[in-house]
């Protein structure tokens, strides 16, 4: 992250997911023999990454969600078993996440971000900024919708604070690819051990991104395409009606978003540091304290805090840190948040200074 300290909205109920930080976009690695490609230097790897186009494309995303963690509204990107991608390569993307019996659909047009769930039949609709920018592979709230973009994003949040190098080939949804691998400098304060990416030898799409913990040679979090596929994409799918009977909300995207004002549905959280070891750090709206949990019919989100969190107290005050094989989350009881890739004791540290 460029700036020490960057306003980040982040939809609210995801808030205890934060902690998946990077590995929100992996793979799991595929078994066919390492394919033979001319030599690259990681700079120019990462270089090439950065400057690509983002083409048009359709493909087949899984999950492989290793943290442990039970099901948190507002973050159903970690609990989807397959999601069904499409990208014009002109902004135009449309994401369909399946659970189950269930579907979340995102479809963002250029103009307006449907996002609509078939389990409650209801869709918001968000009219973005004329000024916004195409292709940023993010929905109005939050939500991944472009794999390459946000796999940038990445790489542009930890380049600078990592030792990066190219660690051989691997064929990814039976395509060529490089093996890119991202380690934290000694000075950099997080739990995880490495990040690799997999580029596509030709359009340099990331392909694969694997997070990985000490202590273990399986990946704790992964997700990606297991199949791909390059062309132009039908102009329909990037276009939505709600189906009928549904519920439709609307709202209007926050213009300039690094200095749009806190709001009880959508709070910011502002980024404390930078690299490997940045807490994103903010407060949750009371109502979602109060809210009930997944699955749970007679425990609130207060409720399950309490019985997934360790309680801890601190010159912040008291709470409950929430802990998953790649980081760590502490929830306050008056409703503080902090978040990262980091030891407990960093997040009660940063939380202790403010």
């Amino acid at each position: 992250m460029n700036p020490k300290r960057k306003a980040v909205a982040v939809a609210a109920a995801g808030t205890a997911l934060g902690v998946a930080g990077l590995g929100v976009i992996a793979m799991p690695a595929g078994a066919d023999a390492a394919p033979e490609l001319p030599p690259v230097s990681a700079e120019a790897l990462v270089e090439s990454v950065f400057s690509a186009e983002s083409p048009a494309l359709s493909g087949t995303i899984e999950l492989d969600n290793g943290l442990g963690l039970p099901a948190i509204p507002g973050a159903p990107a970690l609990d989807m078993d397959s999601a069904r991608v499409h990208n014009d390569g002109e902004g135009r993307s449309r994401l369909a996440m399946q659970d189950g019996g269930t579907e979340r659909t995102i479809v963002h047009d250029g103009a307006t971000v449907w996002n609509y769930d078939s389990a409650s039949n209801t869709a918001t609709k968000t009219t973005l900024p004329a000024e916004a920018a195409t292709g940023h592979g993010m929905t109005g709230d939050g939500q991944v919708t472009d794999p390459t973009s946000a796999a940038k994003d990445v790489l542009q949040a930890v380049r600078q604070s990592s030792t990066v190098t190219v660690d051989g080939t691997a064929r990814v949804a039976d395509r060529a690819a490089y093996e890119l691998v991202l380690t934290p400098k000694p000075t950099e304060r997080t739990l995880l051990r490495e990040v690799r990416v997999a580029v596509d030898s030709e359009t340099r799409l990331p392909l694969r991104l694997a997070v990985l913990t000490h202590g273990t040679t399986e990946p704790a979090l992964q997700v990606g395409f297991s199949d791909v596929e390059f062309g132009p994409q039908p102009a329909g799918l990037f276009r939505f009606t709600p189906p009928p009977g549904a519920t439709v909300e609307e709202r209007q995207a926050d213009q300039g978003r690094e200095h749009a004002p806190k709001t009880e549905a959508e709070p910011q959280f502002d980024a404390v540091g930078e690299g490997w070891d940045t807490v994103l750090v903010g407060e949750v709206p009371a109502e979602l304290l109060t809210q009930q949990a997944p699955g749970s019919d007679d425990v609130n989100v207060r409720g399950l805090l309490g019985q997934i969190g360790k309680p801890v107290t601190g010159s912040f005050g008291s709470g409950h840190v929430i802990s998953t094989n790649v980081g760590n989350a502490l929830v306050t009881d008056d409703g503080r948040v902090a978040f990262g890739a980091v030891p407990e004791q960093v997040l009660i540290q940063t939380l202790g200074d403010r």
